[in-house]
């Protein structure tokens, strides 16, 4: 167990200045966590093998999460863009409001309706609320699903040359974290994006140069995309959901930049090629 897990085990009780922190596993929600302790925050992991479990499929769970709980953090699971997200995450809002939780920060898209229906759900109940409404995740290069093509030495996507403002999870983090332990943020809709527009094909180049190696980027049909996956075993329900980013968000619509990283932290957001840099350092493109 490492020293952040132990603390969060040994916090897991009854304190009412507790900040639960649902998807507490997960690329936002860990950095979040491990923050939050930093700064002596006591703090409640949100996932199914935590000391008190959560499991957005099994809302028996949802109610003993809550308990003595003043703060929330919600990422929903798999994504808050597929069909049901926004009422299970404002069947969750409701309850937590219920349960006195006096602020709900959200974990949002760009550029999703679907989303953009979870905070509408989030703001109408009754809680204090902030929205986070990010961009793509520069993550998931090297922490996600992108991480074994660029190892084999090609990712093939079906988006051609689409700018997208890619944010570092560390800057999300930093945006949640201000949200829940400081004034001023209820109420804000933050949001937050890289400071420029790459393509795809531009994010993997810059990968390949930091990483010395020869890696492409290849730009595939939609139909042929979601076939490759469905021969590989991934979940139907997982298909639409990237059929639906690849075909639909990733369309220009949220080809540009915002000031929520400022807005929230005083600061510019990180550069892409910053987290391209850090990223190859820790050798994680390498093979």
């Amino acid at each position: 167990m490492t020293t952040n897990e132990q603390h969060l085990a040994n916090t897991a009780g009854t304190d009412y200045t507790t900040t639960l922190v649902v998807g507490g596993t997960g690329k936002t929600g860990r950095r979040i966590a491990a923050k939050l302790i930093e700064r002596g925050r006591t703090v409640r992991l949100g996932s199914r093998s935590a000391p008190i479990p959560f499991d957005w499929t099994d809302r028996t769970t949802w109610a003993p999460a809550l308990r003595d709980v003043e703060k929330v953090y919600i990422s929903y699971q798999p994504d808050i863009a597929t069909p049901g997200g926004a009422d299970t995450v404002g069947a969750f809002a409701d309850l937590a409001a219920e349960s006195g939780v006096r602020h709900l920060v959200l974990l949002s898209g760009r550029g999703e309706p679907e989303a953009q229906d979870a905070e509408a759900r989030v703001r109408a109940s009754g809680a204090h609320w902030t929205v986070v409404r990010a961009s793509f995740f520069a993550q998931n290069f090297d922490e996600g699903e992108f991480l074994g093509p660029l190892l084999e030495g090609e990712l093939a996507l079906p988006v051609g040359a689409v700018g997208e403002p890619f944010i570092d999870v560390e800057d999300i983090a930093d945006v949640a974290v201000a949200a829940l332990t400081e004034d001023g943020h209820t109420g804000q809709v933050y949001e937050v994006t890289g400071p420029r527009l790459l393509t795809f094909a531009d994010a993997v180049a810059e990968i390949a140069r930091a990483s010395g190696r020869e890696i492409g980027y290849v730009q595939v049909p939609l139909e042929a995309y979601c076939a490759a996956l469905t021969e590989h075993g991934v979940p139907a329900e997982v298909v639409d959901l990237l059929a639906f980013l690849f075909g639909e968000v990733l369309d220009g619509r949220n080809a540009h930049v915002a000031d929520g990283v400022r807005r929230a932290l005083g600061r510019d957001p990180r550069d892409f090629s910053d987290y391209v840099r850090d990223a190859a350092a820790r050798g994680v493109w390498k093979v």
